[in-house]
């Protein structure tokens, strides 16, 4: 066997052991509400190695890198075949990101890309860059696609290369192989966080959306919205109200957006989004939940005050710091809730919980009294209750 070919199988026989690792929980880190694990589950090292190298000692003699992976994050999520499958956000080293299919057979490791990433099709106003997918499997037979569709800002001054538009990008498809381009969202403002419902309602397709005056700054949009829309082949935001207000010196105060879609319990749809804040450090991204009626998904009847996870140790480091994101979670028939978020802007990750512990949670944590004195109030008020409990 030649030097090259030991070459690559030394390189396989690496990737291999990273694929292959065992993932467990942080159990001295356990709180009651959820299980981090111990190693992120997608990384940019865990794409495959054909998509980065060049195998051919003709083309590439030195067995370069030739095409180099950045990050892997921001997931959409889904249960499919008894496999608990990632749309993942794949960066490169040129700045584009695109989708890959990366499945488990247990849903916390042995994470695996499938061969090809995922080719769009195009629109007749083709964009840029595309990014964070969130899946439903809606009751109409289809699973829906959504996500952010990057283009520069055709209205920037001369010399501006930074300024950009979004809008939500919509695609459909029966087996997460072959995959229909639909027209993008159509709206008033900026939308680059949009999750579909998984159920009709009032015979309509429902949306959250989150209405920005900008690509980045919220402006004058005041939360996570809702709107009814008739056809998914042709996606227009006709109405539109906040149903998840930003609030003043919260988690929320700059930005706040649905993550992945809710998950329907016996007392409510259950969701999770995330909040952004601004701090001495840039900005600061958490996630946090709330729950909705089941019979009308735009009225809160549970939303505990503050973060339910936030950056915390290497997650706090990455491309983009400071920052979870969460737009996939599956809830399993046992009651399993996985969810998969990512730090950073970098690398995927897994917390495991369930239905009851979320829903328990959500009804059972204070919510925000919006004052310092209000958040004494309730601790004070548990202290009470649990001196009578040990004395």
């Amino acid at each position: 066997m030649d030097n090259y070919k030991k070459q690559i199988i030394k390189l396989l026989e690496r990737h291999e052991v990273l694929l292959s690792k065992p993932n467990v929980a942080k159990e001295k880190k356990y709180n009651g509400i959820y299980r981090r694990y111990e190693n992120p589950i997608l990384t940019a090292a865990h794409t495959p190695v054909f998509w980065r190298y060049d195998l051919d000692p003709e083309t590439n003699p030195f067995l370069m890198e030739r095409i180099g992976m950045n990050g892997a994050f921001n997931s959409g999520a889904i249960k499919w075949n008894g496999k608990y499958v990632l749309v993942v956000r794949v960066e490169g080293d040129d700045r584009k990101s695109f989708f890959a299919i990366a499945e488990s057979p247990n849903g916390i490791d042995n994470f695996r890309f499938w061969d090809y990433p995922i080719t769009l099709p195009d629109v007749k106003d083709p964009e840029t860059n595309v990014y964070d997918m969130r899946l439903t499997a809606h009751e109409d037979g289809w699973i829906y696609g959504v996500f952010c569709a990057e283009r520069k800002d055709p209205n920037a001054p001369a010399g501006d290369l930074s300024s950009a538009t979004a809008s939500a990008g919509i695609v459909r498809t029966k087996d997460l192989k072959n995959w229909e381009r639909l027209p993008d969202l159509i709206s008033k403002s900026q939308q680059r966080n949009v999750v579909l419902h998984p159920e009709f309602v009032n015979g309509k397709y429902a949306l959250y959306t989150r209405p920005q005056d900008g690509f980045i700054d919220a402006g004058s949009g005041g939360g996570i919205g809702w709107a009814l829309i008739d056809d998914m082949t042709k996606a227009v935001v006709k109405e539109e109200k906040i149903i998840n207000f930003r609030k003043y010196h919260t988690i929320k105060e700059v930005k706040n957006g649905e993550g992945p879609h809710p998950i329907k319990t016996d007392k409510g749809w259950l969701h999770l989004a995330h909040g952004v804040r601004g701090c001495a450090a840039g900005l600061r991204y958490v996630l946090y939940l709330y729950m909705t009626d089941l019979e009308d998904p735009t009225k809160i009847i549970a939303e505990p005050a503050g973060h339910f996870m936030a950056p915390k140790g290497d997650e706090r480091i990455g491309d983009v710091s400071n920052v979870l994101f969460s737009n996939g979670w599956i809830a399993d028939e046992d009651g399993t809730v996985y969810i998969y978020y990512a730090s950073s802007d970098t690398r995927m990750h897994v917390a495991t919980s369930t239905i009851d512990q979320l829903v328990d949670y959500c009804f059972n944590t204070p919510a925000d009294g919006f004052r310092s004195l209000t958040s004494v109030q309730a601790i004070n008020k548990l202290v009470e209750k649990n001196l009578k409990m040990i004395k």
